[in-house]
């Protein structure tokens, strides 16, 4: 079992190594957007939940034919998945030729954008993460036909060392990025998982003969713990579903504190790894003994649920790691007990069933991001999103049960915690509080604040400054397009900001388009400017809401498809579509041609 650990520590390491340096190659190949961010992370998980429940199901349907080593199985998807390193990066830039050809052929918008490229990205991604899921069924399967190893929580075993091996590749891989580059670290988890594949082969030869293929004594117990799968099933889905739809809302809420999103994203990873793996190895210790958990367990996680809402309640004097750990740990760590116990308790050691439970699972991990960004935030906010997605554990102490004087004081402690979580709810106040004159917006790329009063007016971002009303980001428009030889044929902002620039612009009375990265950036324009509907009605204005390098891309196309709409109306150009993007520039540099003049700021 120690060749095991090993092997998915190794594996767990991997993954996050592939995970992020393909997510940051995707965007240099299809743009910088939360929608883009969004299938990639959709299609990782995708591949591995399919991949889990395909290779159980196969490994159940022919378990007496298969007559190779079964570890033989698992060293074969190790080494896909070291080949994948090597040819992902190929099929991303093929995709990124493929949408320059196409748009060439014809006039491509964004929708068409997103559908070529999402339609690409699967076909690259979910394969070789297919494989990636493939491996834990695989390796149950080779425990189970070993009467050597404990196969009953082999699953628990598995992902125990995979977490391990995530929280490693966490703090490491950025490190090896900056050492080696992109394709530099991905040779390096090619050389990884080639290792495995070899030692997990050589495994087989030196033990060849040793072990009969004869099904383990846990496989034949466990039709019975399967009677009670479906309540497991439904469990493991709502885990999936709130703890990645939570993070998504954590990120926002540390993002004030930490910085860009990238840096809040790495240390919520690393925080919720860490704690995952905590509760993993409490439950492996825990199990020896016990085989029922305390319903406290779970009505628990309301309260700890909520707890980043206190941690990031700016009244609350925390150093910023403290607010991340503190926050995002305690919940991590049930989750990292309660999962591999569901799991466990659904498949007892079966490859098939553990294959089932894990895509459960990371189905509800795929809607939950989904749920968070694109509904949930944007509607209500953070404070009440956090709310909703404790409420299953709230609603948990009303079901009826009979009455038992033996069960008095976990009640009381029950209600009690209830309490302490709508405390928690109404009592901690939302970042934008502490700004006295403010308009807050939000949508599924960030939160938005206008704040301040006259000449003191700022705009912020997830908590970050992006500008504030200055006469420079007046100037540099009229600066630029004086300075041409000719009078311009259009101009290009990149990034709205307050809109200063672009109104700027607009006086000249040429067309101009504005690309802007946050939907709500714009509709705080008449917060800084009282001409603001005015601008945005000018026939010479379009505000259009993508990722500035990408729309640069198609730029040729989008002009003479703009040229041809010069008669629509202005706001059909504001497109509120699922586009965004990480270029937060602002109002800043500017650079013209002969016939045309590009403007771009820094906020």
């Amino acid at each position: 079992m120690l060749w095991f650990f090993v092997f998915f520590f190794v594996s767990g390491f991997c993954g996050i190594l592939y995970e992020l340096v393909w997510l940051r190659l995707a965007m240099a190949q299809f743009g910088v957007t939360t929608a883009l961010v969004s299938i990639v992370l959709s299609m990782f998980m995708a591949g591995l939940g399919g991949g889990s429940w395909a290779a159980g199901k196969l490994v159940r349907r022919y378990d007496k034919r298969i007559t190779v080593a079964p570890l033989r199985l698992y060293a074969l998807a190790e080494l896909l998945i070291g080949c994948s390193a090597l040819v992902v990066p190929l099929q991303l830039l093929w995709g990124h030729s493929l949408l320059e050809w196409a748009s060439k052929q014809a006039t491509m918008g964004s929708a068409s954008y997103y559908l070529i490229s999402g339609t690409w990205l699967a076909l690259t991604l979910v394969p070789w993460c297919a494989c990636m899921g493939a491996t834990i069924p695989l390796a149950m399967f080779a425990i189970q036909r070993d009467p050597r190893n404990e196969a009953r929580r082999s699953f628990s075993f598995l992902y125990l060392a995979n977490v391990l091996g995530g929280v490693a590749g966490a703090i490491i891989c950025l490190g090896l990025i900056e050492l080696y580059g992109f394709h530099g670290t991905l040779r390096v988890g090619a050389i990884l998982n080639t290792t495995i594949c070899v030692v997990a082969f050589c495994l087989t030869l030196a033990s060849k003969g040793a072990v009969e293929a004869t099904p383990s004594k846990s496989s034949e117990t466990a039709p019975a713990t399967f009677k009670q799968g479906k309540s497991a099933l439904l469990l493991l889905f709502t885990t999936g579903l709130v703890s990645l739809g939570m993070e998504v809302i954590w990120i926002r809420l540390f993002t004030p504190y930490i910085g860009p999103v990238v840096y809040s994203f790495a240390m919520v990873l690393v925080a919720y790894l860490l704690a995952t793996f905590a509760g993993a190895q409490v439950y492996r210790w825990w199990s020896r003994r016990h085989s029922r958990e305390s319903e406290l367990a779970w009505i628990g996680l309301a309260v700890l649920g909520l707890l980043p809402l206190l941690t990031s309640d700016s009244r609350v004097p925390l150093h910023l790691v403290l607010r991340v750990f503190l926050g995002v740990m305690p919940f991590a760590g049930v989750i990292g007990f309660l999962t591999p116990m569901l799991v466990d308790r659904t498949s007892a050691g079966d490859p098939d069933r553990a294959g089932k439970a894990y895509a459960v699972n990371v189905l509800g991990c795929i809607l939950g991001p989904l749920l968070s960004g694109f509904i949930l935030l944007p509607l209500v906010g953070e404070h009440v999103s956090m709310l909703l997605f404790v409420l299953p554990w709230l609603v948990m102490i009303l079901r009826p049960r009979a009455s038992d004087e033996r069960q008095l004081v976990p009640r009381v402690a029950a209600y009690g915690l209830v309490v302490a979580a709508l405390a928690v709810f109404f009592l901690t106040k939302s970042y934008e509080t502490q700004f006295a004159h403010r308009e807050v917006r939000r949508d599924y790329t960030a939160t938005v604040i206008a704040t301040g009063e006259g000449m003191q007016k700022h705009l912020l971002v997830n908590g970050t400054g992006m500008t504030s009303l200055d006469q420079v980001t007046k100037m540099m428009a009229h600066l630029t397009l004086s300075s041409l030889d000719q009078p311009p044929r259009d101009v290009l902002v990149i990034c709205f900001g307050m809109g200063t620039t672009y109104r700027s612009v607009i006086s000249w009375g040429v067309p101009a388009t504005v690309v802007e990265l946050v939907p709500s950036v714009p509709k705080l324009f008449s917060y800084y400017h009282a001409d603001a509907a005015q601008v945005l009605a000018s026939p010479f204005s379009h505000v259009v809401i993508d990722d500035g390098r990408r729309y640069l891309e198609r730029s040729a196309t989008i002009r003479r498809h703009r040229h041809r709409s010069a008669s629509a109306r202005p706001d059909s150009w504001f497109q509120p579509a699922l586009l965004e993007g990480l270029l937060r520039g602002g109002e800043g540099a500017a650079s013209s041609r002969r016939h045309s003049a590009a403007v771009a700021a820094r906020r």
